[in-house]
């Protein structure tokens, strides 16, 4: 037996590594919003120590938050080691906005954090603890490389460190023993023998499809289209927008948040899916910000990638990446809210009937056995990336402290200088907006176009909102780190 132990990265997770370049950082982000309640000191801050020892408590239940990377000799393939010298005092971060510090100016931070890189020589996350934000509440920014998570492991994740109940006992830590770490011969000696018994395991996998597979003609004919399709996006590109073309270093981020009634109340009076109410949304504030870029909204070829869970059922708290997409062309041309959610309707009916995210899985899983560059390939296919999470629909607690909002913060792609996340929980739908920030300018506006859309569809589905859409403050212009 090998005296050392290590985890090769899924296809998958390495692709998110290797994108990874100067401008374009991988990592996922997330903003959470507290009530301080019980974690409020009497001077006015926030019981930061309690919070980083609740974190040390829950380390042995996601070792990802003590390992790091290791490069394969020769491959541009990484594994996952334990890092010997792992220091929780790094990760978990603690700081402040000037009281009394407002929504915008978390914001501006959120937006500062986001732009830097995590640092390869480490676990790949980070935890900002923030104080000072009015209305007796504090605030956590999260940072984790998306070769370790997608939205439903992140969800998974954020179930680990928060509770169900204010009560919470914090645990003594359990003791770490990193395990030894491969010398580089010994990586590379391992890499010859997985590839000569990769004929092997192809069969099995072969075998196994076609025994568990009762029209197994009907698959493969199914997939062959779903590959067919693939190409011809490729093929035909999408518009060139100005949310499109080279990403820079700096980064703006917006959010708000939507009651999930109103929602779920358009979804039902329109027949249709909350994803697809999600879109419609999403389709009228693209058509409003190219209308104010002096864009012709009809003559575009406009398509969003929509991620789609494929995660088994039942496995939970897997800190990898198993996620296809949809590709989606938005019906940006049509002004009507009510044609524009019936032609989305249509649209994702007809994906889930030929199940298109099958082919965009296949080619994942032809990644170990083909030199294939996904992201020079998925380059020119979509202009934006639009998420839809969804999240517990009860509150959480850190130590007794209500969490009030999750925003989800998702990473630029090449050239792709705008990507959108909803997130639901306990009965809202809380937005996120990440964008490059000289090419989407000011950012708050496309959130109150975001807003708008949402009311326009509202009033064409003849739902009564419960509460007012929220509206964001107005960005100013800032200075980047």
């Amino acid at each position: 037996m090998a005296r050392y132990a290590y985890e090769r990265l899924s296809p998958q997770d390495n692709d998110f590594l290797i994108w990874e370049c100067p401008g374009l950082p991988m990592h996922v982000g997330g903003v959470q919003t507290f009530r301080a309640g019980p974690l409020a000191t009497p001077g006015g801050g926030i019981d930061f120590e309690s919070i980083k020892r609740l974190t040390e408590s829950v380390l042995h239940r996601i070792p990802r938050y003590r390992q790091k990377l290791m490069w394969i000799p020769g491959e541009e393939h990484a594994v996952w080691i334990d890092d010997p010298h792992f220091n929780l005092d790094y990760h978990v971060r603690h700081t402040a906005l000037p009281r009394p510090g407002s929504d915008e100016q978390l914001k501006r931070l959120a937006s500062r954090i986001m732009e830097h890189p995590l640092d390869r020589e480490r676990p790949l996350w980070e935890t900002w603890v923030v104080e000072g934000l009015e209305g007796d509440r504090f605030a956590t920014i999260n940072k984790i490389h998306h070769c370790t998570i997608d939205g439903s492991s992140g969800v998974d994740l954020s179930q680990i460190l928060l509770s169900l109940s204010p009560e919470r006992e914090i645990r003594p830590p359990q003791r770490f023993i990193p395990r030894a770490t491969p010398r580089r011969s010994e990586l590379q000696n391992d890499e010859r023998l997985r590839r000569l018994t990769a004929p092997l395991r192809a069969a099995r996998d072969l075998f196994q499809f076609a025994r568990k597979s009762p029209d197994l003609a009907g698959e493969i004919t199914q997939r062959a289209r779903a590959l067919q399709e693939l190409a011809h996006w490729k093929w035909v590109p999408a518009s060139q927008t100005p949310l499109n073309g080279n990403v820079g270093l700096h980064r703006a981020v917006e959010w708000f948040s939507l009651p999930l009634d109103d929602i779920k109340a358009i979804r039902h009076k329109l027949d249709c899916s909350v994803n697809d109410v999600v879109l419609t949304i999403v389709t009228g504030a693209i058509r409003q910000f190219m209308m104010r870029r002096q864009v012709d909204p009809d003559v575009l070829d406009f398509r969003v990638s929509a991620p789609v869970n494929v995660r088994p059922a039942g496995e939970q708290n897997q800190m990898t990446n198993h996620v296809s997409s949809w590709i989606i062309r938005l019906p940006i041309d049509r002004d009507d809210p009510r044609e524009q959610i019936d032609a989305i309707h249509q649209t994702t009916s007809a994906l889930k009937a030929s199940n298109q995210a099958i082919g965009v899985e296949m080619v994942t899983a032809l990644l170990d056995w083909l030199p294939i560059d996904m992201q020079s390939a998925a380059t020119g296919t979509v202009n934006t990336i639009v998420t839809n999470i969804p999240g517990p629909p009860f509150p959480l607690f850190l130590l007794g402290a209500e969490l009030l909002e999750v925003i989800p913060l998702p990473p630029l792609m090449r050239d792709v200088g705008l990507v959108i996340g909803a997130l639901s929980y306990n009965g809202k739908v809380c937005w996120g907006f990440n964008a490059d920030y000289d090419r989407v300018g000011n950012l708050s506006e496309f959130v109150e176009d975001t807003n708008r859309a949402f009311r326009r569809l509202a009033e064409v589905a003849g739902v009564e909102r419960t509460a007012p859409a929220l509206r964001p403050e107005p960005q100013r212009g800032r200075l980047s780190a």
